[in-house]
């Protein structure tokens, strides 16, 4: 979204993780996405590629947050909810685990805070989109996908309102088109 954003053009490449090309590989040797390489740079993590494109065209000031508090959302979510995250979403790779204590976890660390903080704003640092919302909403459309009937009774109104909002977006649809595998 951030790249579609700032209106830089990028050749996509989608990726399958079990058949992970050599072209990838070649790049970047952890081999995992996204990755962007462009003019001999390489960025293997999302809110680097962000930031790296907010630093060229940058027209709504998506970049203009209150660092401190920008930073602890996304560590926040980067971590210990991006963890939940795998385990609501792939409940045989943890076994001993029960998707109703993962999902109360979810929702203390990561759910309660986002419907407080969306309450009093249309999106998480005030009445603009900024980075923080559009590096969280994949995460939080992740979780929201598992179990969508669960997700919509929870008690989290601006949540869902803020949700909807982006994905019905004309920049969501804009980045949201089905590309076929790379095949080198």
């Amino acid at each position: 979204m951030a790249l579609q954003y700032a209106g830089i053009e990028v050749e996509h490449r989608e990726i399958s993780l079990r058949d992970k090309p050599q072209s990838l590989l070649l790049v970047s040797p952890k081999g995992t996405v996204p990755v962007l390489c462009i003019d001999g740079l390489v960025l293997e993590q999302s809110l680097d590629i962000m930031n790296w494109a907010l630093g060229r065209s940058d027209p709504d000031g998506w970049a203009e947050v209150n660092e401190s508090i920008a930073q602890n959302w996304i560590q926040e979510n980067d971590g210990p909810f991006k963890l939940l995250l795998d385990q609501y979403k792939y409940p045989h790779r943890y076994p001993d685990l029960n998707s109703e204590e993962v999902l109360s976890t979810a929702t203390e660390l990561m759910l309660k805070p986002l419907e407080t903080a969306l309450e009093s704003s249309q999106y998480l640092l005030g009445s603009k989109l900024t980075l923080v919302d559009v590096a969280i909403f994949p995460f939080i459309r992740q979780f929201s996908m598992v179990d969508s009937k669960r997700f919509e009774e929870l008690p989290f109104p601006s949540i869902q309102k803020w949700l909807n909002q982006l994905i019905e977006s004309e920049l969501f649809y804009s980045v949201m088109h089905q590309h076929p595998t790379w095949i080198d």
